[in-house]
C-alpha cells in the first residue's frame, strides 16, 4: 500500500466558458483532475461525494484510468456544480455560480484500507475536514495538501494547524502572499516552511512554479502551449503529476526526485489546458507524457560558456 495514493476532495460538474467555446456539466473537481494525472504513476483511490445526477459514464471514465471509486458516496440530491468563465488572457477564473449541493454536507469517513494508503493528498476543501481525514490515517509516508484564498480568509488557524502535520504544501502566488503577508515569494516560502511543511511548491500559472526544500530553491518555467483552451483544474493536474511521481519513488526526499516530479507536474498540466474538462488528460498514454517530458527537460538544459 506504500505507493497507493488516497485523495480526498471535490468531484464536480463544471460549466465553463472561454474564448474557444463552452462546456456544460463536464467532469471536474479537484479530486478528479488530481487523480487522472496521478494515476499515470501510481494507483489512486478517491474519497468524495456526488449526487444522483452524476453520470455513470464519468464513473466508467475514471475506472478506465485505474482510479478506485469505492470511497465515492452517492447521496440524494445534486452533484457540486461550478459555473465560470475566463477572459481572453486566462489569468483568473470568474465565478458565475457555485452550487455546493451534496458537497455542502461532505464528511469524509475512511475505510480501514483507505487509512493504510501510503500517500495522502488533501485537495482543496475545508481545513477542518482535511485535519479530520489526516487524523484517520495510519502513518502515511507522505502527506500533501492544497488550499485556496477562501479558506485562508475564513479558517487561517485551522489551516496553520494542518500545515504543522504535512510534508508538502501546494499554494499559488496570491495564496502564499495572503497566508504570510509577505510579497516576496522566497521570503513567503521560508515563512510557510516554518509552519511545518518540508516542501513548499508555489504555483505561478503560465510563469511556471517554484520549489523550496532544505534551503534549496528551484524555479522552472511552464511548458509553452500554442493554444490554451481551458485552464480549469490545471493546478490540481500539476499536483497530481508531482505527487504521483513521488508516490512511485522510494525516496521522495531526494532533491533530484523532487526536480523530476516538478517537471512531470508541469508536463501533465500543459496537456490539461489543451481542451475542456479532462478531455485531453483522460486519453493520455505514457508515451505521450514521456515524449513531451523529454522535450521539456531538454529545453531546460543550458550549456556552460566556460
Amino acid at each position: 500500500m506504500k505507493k497507493n495514493i488516497l485523495v480526498v476532495g471535490s468531484v464536480a460538474l463544471d460549466s465553463v466558458q472561454t474564448i474557444h467555446g463552452r462546456t456544460s456539466k463536464a467532469l471536474g473537481g479537484s479530486a478528479v483532475h488530481f487523480s487522472i494525472s496521478a494515476s499515470q504513476f501510481a494507483p489512486v483511490r478517491i474519497v468524495g461525494v456526488v449526487g444522483e445526477d452524476f453520470p455513470s459514464s464519468f464513473c466508467r471514465l475514471m475506472k478506465r484510468r485505474n482510479i478506485d471509486l469505492e470511497g465515492m458516496q452517492v447521496m440524494p440530491g445534486k452533484t457540486f456544480h461550478w459555473r465560470g468563465r475566463y477572459d481572453k488572457d486566462f489569468k483568473n477564473a470568474i465565478t458565475i455560480a457555485t452550487e455546493l449541493n451534496v458537497f455542502e454536507h461532505f464528511k469524509p469517513s475512511l475505510s480501514p484500507s483507505h487509512s493504510k494508503c501510503g500517500v495522502l493528498f488533501l485537495a482543496n476543501i475545508d481545513p477542518d475536514l482535511q485535519w479530520d481525514v489526516l487524523r484517520q490515517m495510519d502513518r502515511p509516508r507522505l502527506v500533501a495538501c492544497d488550499t485556496m484564498n477562501y479558506w485562508i480568509t475564513l479558517k487561517k488557524k485551522s489551516l496553520e494547524k494542518l500545515l504543522s502535520r504535512v510534508n508538502l504544501f501546494f499554494v499559488n502566488e496570491e495564496e502564499a502572499r495572503q497566508l504570510t503577508k509577505e510579497h516576496n515569494l522566497m521570503t513567503a516560502a521560508k515563512l510557510l516552511a516554518k509552519m511545518g511543511p518540508q516542501i513548499v511548491v508555489i504555483k505561478r500559472g503560465d510563469s511556471g512554479s517554484m520549489l523550496f526544500y532544505g534551503g534549496e530553491t528551484l524555479s522552472i518555467p511552464a511548458q509553452p502551449i500554442e493554444k490554451v483552451v481551458d485552464p480549469t483544474g490545471a493546478g490540481d493536474t500539476f499536483a497530481g503529476g508531482f505527487v504521483g511521481y513521488l508516490a512511485a519513488s522510494p525516496d521522495w526526499r531526494n532533491i533530484n526526485v523532487l526536480k523530476r516530479a516538478m517537471a512531470y507536474g508541469t508536463v501533465l498540466s500543459s496537456f490539461s489546458v489543451e481542451n475542456f474538462s479532462v478531455r485531453r488528460t483522460e486519453k493520455l498514454s505514457k508515451s505521450d507524457i514521456s515524449a513531451r517530458y523529454r522535450k521539456y527537460v531538454q529545453s531546460l538544459s543550458i550549456d556552460s560558456d566556460d
